[in-house]
């Protein structure tokens, strides 16, 4: 029986960066529905070697986008990976699924998603759901913009999709990148296109953004009549004129008008290895959420703190400011992250795959659920909860919907920290099998406002048990 804690590692208590730190997860974009952000984001997953080493990302096996979401921006619940591309994907036509954008349209009365990514730098493909989970389907069975696309053919990599729906209903595609032989300074290989009234069609030509050092990673955002496009810039190692984007850093431009034409601003946010200490690509998404502005990014912290090859990235989160002007405010980021928006009701069901902090966990689809379990693998892994507002009355009993893996194990609930104070313990028998069931015991000395850990116990190297869902009763 393992009573000693797993240590975190890349998100310790109380940080709020990277996000989750049980997966990786890239380029991420946001979409907001319902009082919940949505991030979807290229599905990082490890690559080895003939001698079973892990190696540096290539990138190429990429076929899923991942998805977390929240509604207090400090405890994410994992949704899984959608299947993209490839022969289990929704798009079979495309080999990756990188770069995504997602976008939400009411259409004949009902609201429609869509999930627009990249099949490698070769085009950019759409999917559509009715709800921002899916399921997802390929709506017009082939690439949305591809080389034949009108405008298009002096882009060097059609791939990094932004997505803005105006308030006349009209959508936009931002997208592009690469850098031209000798074209450093004016790459001019970001462009902008008109959607269809339906999200999955284009219409006219693709409009050329000047952006100065272009690389890749097209943004969007629109506030107060300006409209903002986003980039990172190249990593010319050469001089550059006084007032241009440094290397690897988000710059932004400024328009009336969503197609331009487009004034340089500034720099707002440099390359992750700038704070963390470990450089890479800069890929990021701005949005508004209850009333404040966020932009979210990845950089390669939770790969750094375990040691690994280069080229996994995780995404974190910080607050944006627009300046009165409305120009936008130098962007510091850091592993403090943002503020919790609201505290987390434990007597609500939630799904066990909501984390706010964790060490030795992973996650797995449950298809019948249409969601991810929690499975605690060995004794000493633990999750951990933000904010949980136990009331003035307090819980009563904990109930849990799990199954026993091979040897079953003990839950325990700690408030504040995973040795803190001890309000419950749950022991699930062994079962080895997918029965799953619901289980209660009663819970003592949780009241107010804590931070709740669920710590797993058990036997070494085996399955102690899956957890899908849990919820406390109110005294």
């Amino acid at each position: 029986m393992n009573h000693s804690l797993n240590q975190a590692a890349g998100k310790v208590t109380p940080k709020g960066n990277p996000l989750v730190a049980h997966k990786y997860g890239a380029d991420p974009y946001a979409l907001v529905f319902e009082g919940r952000v949505y991030l979807y984001m290229t599905n990082d997953m490890l690559e080895y070697d003939d001698n079973g080493s892990i190696k540096e990302n290539s990138y190429s096996s990429i076929n899923t986008i991942t998805v977390i979401s929240s509604a207090d921006l400090a405890n994410w619940t994992d949704h899984g990976a959608i299947p993209v591309a490839g022969p289990r994907g929704a798009a079979k036509w495309a080999t990756q699924s990188w770069a995504p954008a997602a976008v939400h349209k009411v259409i004949g009365g009902k609201d429609k998603f869509f999930l627009y990514f990249a099949n490698n730098a070769s085009g950019i493909g759409v999917l559509s759901a009715d709800s921002p989970l899916g399921p997802w389907v390929d709506p017009i069975g082939e690439a949305l913009i591809l080389r034949s696309t009108p405008g298009v053919e002096d882009v060097t990599w059609l791939f990094d999709p932004a997505v803005l729906i105006d308030d006349d209903g009209k959508g936009y595609i931002y997208f592009g990148g690469g850098v031209p032989e000798g074209q450093f300074a004016e790459p001019g290989t970001a462009r902008v296109m008109r959607l269809g009234d339906d999200m999955t069609s284009v219409l006219g030509t693709a409009e050329v953004i000047p952006a100065p050092f272009m690389f890749e990673d097209a943004g969007i955002h629109k506030r107060n009549g300006v409209y903002y496009y986003t980039y990172c810039s190249n990593f010319y190692d050469g001089e550059r004129p006084e007032g241009s984007p440094p290397a690897g850093e988000i710059a932004y431009m400024t328009s009336g008008s969503p197609m331009g034409p487009w004034t340089y601003q500034t720099t707002i946010l440099k390359n992750p290895g700038h704070f963390f200490g470990v450089a890479g690509n800069n890929h990021h998404a701005i949005f508004e959420f209850k009333g404040s502005w966020y932009i979210t990014y990845h950089a390669q912290t939770l790969s750094q703190a375990l040691g690994i090859a280069n080229g996994y990235r995780s995404a974190h989160l910080n607050r944006l400011i627009h300046n009165e002007d409305g120009s936008i405010r130098a962007i510091q980021a850091d592993y403090e992250g943002v503020e919790q928006l609201e505290a987390l009701n434990p007597y609500a069901c939630v799904q066990a795959a909501t984390i706010g902090w964790c060490a030795g966990v992973q996650t797995e689809a449950l298809s019948a659920r249409d969601s991810q379990a929690v499975k605690a693998v060995h004794g000493g892994g633990w999750i951990g909860l933000s904010g949980v507002d136990f009331g003035s009355r307090g819980a009563a009993a904990f109930t849990a919907s799990v199954t026993g893996g091979e040897t079953g194990g003990v839950l325990e609930l700690h408030l504040d920290d995973p040795a803190g104070p001890l309000i419950g313990r749950l022991t699930i028998p062994a079962a080895g099998s997918e029965n799953w069931m619901e289980l209660k015991t009663e819970v003592a000395g949780a009241a107010g406002i804590h931070s709740l850990y669920i710590v797993f116990t058990g036997e070494d190297n085996a399955l102690l048990f899956k957890l899908a869902t849990w919820q406390f009763t109110q005294q």
